[in-house]
């Protein structure tokens, strides 16, 4: 059984509330376009930490982590991928890496939009945590955590960090 905090679109944004929700899991998934601000060093500070590269991301950050990463967890194959499209109508790339992996999992970012949906054509689960930091339209900063035991997802938390513009 794994414990995950999954973020996305910190922008260089990171603070104590999203530390303490990161402390309390086994890992912390972040969906790319981590920004400045040492986020990364950070989070990974705080829990084991897996990543890709956003959009927005420097050179420094995508000499770390790849543009997208599948791995299993527990027994749920997971693709994660900062861009991956609209719910249903991915990205040509990504139909090409659902097809060739055939995750049960598939975790995004980039549209700053919360979003957790089944994919029933594709027997999988779409995750996609909103922004967490300060920058983009999003109105409200947005994090998710979850468990994952053998093929189940339980446990999942939306959690609301405030408003985008609040100062800490």
């Amino acid at each position: 059984m794994r414990k995950i905090c999954l973020v996305s679109d910190t922008h260089g944004h990171i603070d104590d509330r999203m530390l303490e929700m990161a402390s309390t899991s086994d890992e912390i998934w972040h969906a790319g376009d981590f920004g400045g601000g040492n986020v990364s060093e950070k989070l990974a500070a705080a829990k084991p930490l897996r990543g890709v590269f956003g959009n927005i991301d420097s050179i420094s950050i995508r000499m770390v982590y790849p543009e997208f990463l599948v791995f299993a967890i527990e027994e749920v194959r997971v693709l994660m991928i900062h861009i991956a499209g609209p719910f249903g109508s991915y990205t040509p790339a990504v139909r090409n890496l659902l097809e060739q992996h055939r995750p049960t999992l598939l975790v995004c970012g980039h549209s700053h939009i919360l979003k957790i949906q089944r994919d029933e054509k594709r027997k999988m689960l779409y995750m996609n945590p909103g922004a967490a930091g300060k920058h983009g339209f999003h109105k409200v900063r947005t994090m998710l955590r979850f468990t994952i035991d053998g093929k189940s997802l339980t446990g999942l938390e939306a959690i609301e960090l405030g408003l985008r513009g609040a100062i800490d």
